[in-house]
Order: structure tokens, then C-alpha cells, then sequence
């Protein structure tokens, strides 16, 4: 079984593959352009190959999928971060063209099924909680959200067209030991860890998800190994809603932290008030509990800290 994993060397897709490299069976290729990777979550491992490669360049991808004629492809790369995003809109909008040569290049070289990272930002600031994947609508303007809508439109049409089988994550919040320092939780740790001011935007009575990295890559290796919801959306995701503040909260009292919580004044945009899944499909995928999110916080805390020990031993 020989997969494709764009954005490889990101947090959830490289964990992705590590998963995969589990089974004896898999094959896996990463590619990425290093604009938010990193070279130390490529997995060293002898079925493992990392290209280094830009998916929105049709004349750099092309030969990558020609060379080795996968079987699966999980396109994962995207410019991400609210803030990155934000102050990148036309850079975002560049992920169109990636999108579109996967899909050209996954139906002509016999790609099985394609998988698509979207997001919980298509449903923009929420009518409704939990937010379901065929009732709630999708109401965001936002670029990076629009990308995601877009991406999965086309997966839709390429499947009614060419009969290319597609199955679309709207991921929501993961986090885990490879995430990059300026997501939330990440962030949050490692301020904690060294006694910094934790810095919040607005009041913190933001509610949001956390899904820890294992729940996250587990669901969606389900859904390849089971041929589970194909030509179909799933939500990727935790239904246990928390506030910011109690998430720094929390991380002060786990980490033992003297850190303070700092109020900045509020993101102009792109920061919804309210964010929670339904996760009826999720459950359909992970099949047994989730991992709480205080013992997903508490695992990344004590692998920082063993980190921290060998860096000044």
C-alpha cells in the first residue's frame, strides 16, 4: 500500500504517518515546502521517503506522483494558523492550484481515494451547537476557510465526474507533542514551563475542542483501513468544550506554573466565539473512549520537560 501524505512534515500529517508506518504493509512519501514544517517531524524510518516539493507547483508534484503511482492520498498541506492566515490572504488562496493538482494527478494516475484536510472553520461563527456535517450550515468569509470550502467542492465534483472516491476530515482543534509553538496549546505549555505570562486574546470565554493527536490519527486510518465514509464528510474531533481561560487554567495548575494570564485585546477577525462538533460520525471512526484532555496535556508536558532535562544536562 503505497501513500501519499502532502504537508508531511507538519504536526498532524507526519503523526499521520507515523501511525501508518505501523502497519508492515504501508509505503509512505512526504512532501512539503518547509512553510510551516518541520525536518525533525519527518519520521526516520526504512519505508518512509521524504521529497522535499511544493504541491502548488503542477511541474514540481507531477513527478512525484508519475514516480511512484500511490494508491491513497491524504493532501494535508495548507497555509495554517488564524493569525498566519490572516495576514497572508492571497498566499492562502495560492492553495487552490495544490488542491486542484492533486485531484488532476491522483485521477490520472489511479489514486484509489484522495482524502482532504478541511476544517472546522467552513462553519464560520455557529448557528447552532454541535456543529453537524450535512445540517449545520458553512457560513465563513474567511480566506482560509473559503480555501477549505472550495477543496471540498472540488473533491465532490471530481468524484461525480471522474469517479475519483474522496473522504473529507473537517479537522477540529488537534493538538499533540509535534505541534508547532504558535498554536494554542503548544504555546500555552511552553510559556507555563518557563514561567511566562500566558497571553490571551479577549476575555477567554472562547470555547473550543481539543482532540488529542492519537484520537485524530486513529479516526482517520479507520476510515482508510475499513472503507469507511467514502464519498462522504466526517468531523475530526472532540466534543468537550472549554473555554481558553480554563485551558490556560488548566495548564498553570498541571505544570505547576507561577505564570500570570494576560488579556490582549481581541483578534479583529477569524477568532469564532464558539466551536464544538458533533461527533456521531468520530465515534463511528475511534470506536473506544477519548483520551482526556488533561492526560493529553499531561503527556506533552512531561515529554517537554524530559526535553528541557536533556537540553541543560
Amino acid at each position: 500500500m503505497r501513500v501519499l501524505i502532502t504537508g508531511g512534515a507538519g504536526f498532524v500529517p507526519s503523526s499521520l504517518a507515523d501511525a501508518l508506518l505501523k502497519r508492515p504493509d504501508a509505503e509512505v512519501v512526504l512532501v512539503d515546502n518547509f512553510l510551516t514544517g518541520r525536518k525533525e517531524n519527518i519520521p526516520s524510518h526504512p519505508r518512509c521517503r521524504f521529497i522535499k516539493n511544493d504541491v502548488n507547483n503542477y511541474n514540481d508534484i507531477a513527478p512525484v506522483f508519475l514516480a511512484f503511482r500511490f494508491d491513497y492520498v491524504f493532501h494535508y498541506a495548507a497555509v495554517v494558523g488564524v493569525k498566519r492566515t490572516l495576514e497572508n490572504p492571497v498566499m492562502v488562496l495560492d492553495d487552490i492550484q495544490g488542491i486542484r493538482n492533486v485531484l488532476d494527478l491522483s485521477k490520472n494516475t489511479g489514486v484509489k481515494r484522495i482524502f482532504f484536510s478541511s476544517s472546522s472553520e467552513v462553519y464560520g461563527e455557529p448557528v447552532h451547537l454541535p456543529q453537524h456535517e450535512h445540517t449545520t450550515p458553512l457560513n465563513s468569509r474567511l480566506p482560509y476557510a473559503v480555501v477549505k470550502n472550495v477543496g471540498e467542492s472540488f473533491c465532490r465534483s471530481y468524484q461525480q465526474e471522474y469517479g475519483l472516491d474522496f473522504t473529507l476530515f473537517r479537522f477540529f482543534n488537534t493538538y499533540g507533542p509535534k505541534q508547532s509553538p504558535d498554536f494554542v496549546v503548544s504555546r500555552f505549555i511552553n510559556a507555563a514551563l518557563e514561567n511566562r505570562d500566558i497571553t490571551i486574546y479577549g476575555d477567554g470565554q472562547q470555547t473550543r475542542t481539543f482532540c488529542y493527536i492519537d484520537d485524530n490519527t486513529e479516526a482517520c486510518l479507520n476510515a482508510l483501513h475499513q472503507n469507511l465514509f467514502v464519498n462522504d464528510v466526517v468531523n475530526v474531533g472532540n466534543d468537550n468544550a472549554i473555554t481558553v481561560l480554563e485551558l490556560a487554567e488548566t495548564i498553570i495548575r498541571l505544570t505547576g506554573s507561577s505564570s500570570r494570564i494576560v488579556h490582549l485585546p481581541p483578534l479583529p477577525e477569524g477568532d469564532m466565539t464558539r466551536r464544538q462538533p458533533d461527533i456521531s460520525s468520530m465515534l463511528q471512526l475511534l470506536k473506544r473512549e477519548f483520551i482526556p484532555l488533561e492526560e493529553g496535556l499531561s503527556r506533552i508536558i512531561r515529554l517537554r520537560e524530559k526535553s528541557k532535562k536533556l537540553v541543560n544536562s
